[in-house]
């Protein structure tokens, strides 16, 4: 349904974005009691760019929320394992039980997304597709008070809000009328090329590292996701003119192996490309406002972390809402950039491609310190406070 008309004139949330951050708010606030209003102006179930991986504090948030059985039943596959190959060493490293949790998943966005979504909407909110936001209704004191809403007809509406979230991307929307500025910039972006691929038999997850080049191999719905990556500094000379001929050099000249399996695969559709973009964490809150995601916060794909820190911040904002305080949401950014910056530093360096195979598997080891004190907070918060009066 898109229509702006059946919606009621002012709600305690309005998320602008229904990808997985946006949807996942609304669910949690939703389920909390609030009064949530969730639009996008792209399809409902419509595809978009991703990292596919989901790491142990999202496969244990999604288990909580009583979705990964939809997600098996979609035909996701299970992961219990990942390879690091550096060079010709490969270190498999299973996927041990922590949290309650003894395997990953990697599901397609056409398949995770919907079912937030539909989550969402079950737990309460309203949920529109093909509505964009106009603008920001401020008060005179500076504070947004709602948002005015376009659907594709041009037809307008302003919808009164306590709280509008933006979880509309990178290229936000809401931060860019709030006027959010990066608090923490990277240095370094990866420029990528990735498709997806049937025949391919590797079990787990490999990621695969040499100099100035990294691939992956993600087991995801009906095939495996499989990408290469050059710094971005050398990413329009490896790949331009022809896509196709740079992907299989870049996997000829540094994983052999791969590239000879990727010959007797076969790509589904086309291969898809991402230049690269530094990463970011922006001011995530203010008076009325907040973000959450890329919209917040963005960091090289090349690490595949950005779902997981999604859904955390996700829980984390929606925490500081039902706070119903300026301190709730103070903690929600505090948590955030406590959590984030040692991901965000080491996924940094790894970007850069100045390193030798030793410093990459320091780099790893970084990252999976990270990774297991995010999984262990995550594990200990408590159940969200009520909204309901």
């Amino acid at each position: 349904m898109n229509d702006l008309h059946s919606l009621d004139s002012h709600y305690d949330a309005v998320v602008v974005g229904a990808r997985c951050a946006g949807a996942a708010t609304a669910f949690l606030l939703a389920r909390s009691g609030a009064k949530v209003l969730v639009v996008d102006r792209q399809p409902y179930g419509s595809d978009t760019m991703s990292t596919h991986a989901l790491m142990r504090s999202a496969v244990m948030q999604l288990t909580r929320w009583g979705l990964v059985p939809n997600i098996a039943a979609a035909g996701t596959p299970v992961i219990r394992s990942t390879t690091f190959h550096y060079g010709d060493e490969a270190v498999r490293v299973d996927i041990k039980p922590d949290h309650g949790v003894d395997f990953l998943l990697a599901p397609r966005r056409i398949i995770l997304d919907p079912l937030l979504v539909d989550a969402a909407r079950d737990a309460g909110a309203a949920v529109r597709h093909g509505i964009a936001l106009s603008e920001l209704q401020f008060a005179s004191n500076g504070r947004v008070i709602g948002a005015s809403l376009r659907d594709g007809s041009g037809a307008c509406r302003i919808i009164r809000s306590d709280i509008v979230i933006g979880a509309d991307g990178r290229q936000s929307t809401v931060a860019q009328f709030v006027n959010s500025r990066a608090t923490v910039e990277g240095f370094n972006a990866s420029g990528v090329v990735f498709g997806y691929f049937a025949g391919l038999d590797w079990d787990g997850l490999h990621w695969h590292f040499a100099q100035n080049a990294a691939a992956g191999v993600i087991p995801t719905n009906a095939g495996h996701c499989v990408f290469a990556a050059v710094p971005a500094s050398q990413f329009v000379a490896t790949f331009r003119g022809d896509v196709m001929r740079g992907f299989i050099k870049v996997l000829a000249s540094s994983f052999p192996e791969l590239r000879a399996d990727i010959d007797r695969a076969t790509l589904l559709g086309r291969l898809r490309i991402f230049g690269g973009a530094r990463s970011y964490l922006r001011q995530c809150h203010g008076a009325g406002w907040a973000l959450v995601g890329d919209a917040g916060y963005f960091k090289d794909p090349l690490t595949a972390h950005g779902i997981t820190d999604a859904l955390r911040d996700a829980q984390l904002l929606s925490r500081g809402i039902a706070d119903g305080s300026t301190r709730g949401l103070e903690a929600y950014q505090r948590q955030r950039d406590e959590l984030s910056l040692p991901l965000f530093r080491a996924t940094d360096a790894i970007a850069s491609f100045l390193w030798d195979i030793d410093e990459v598997k320091q780099l790893h080891a970084d990252l999976s310190a990270a990774m297991k004190a995010e999984a262990n907070y995550v594990a200990n918060l408590s159940q969200e406070p009520s909204l309901a009066a």
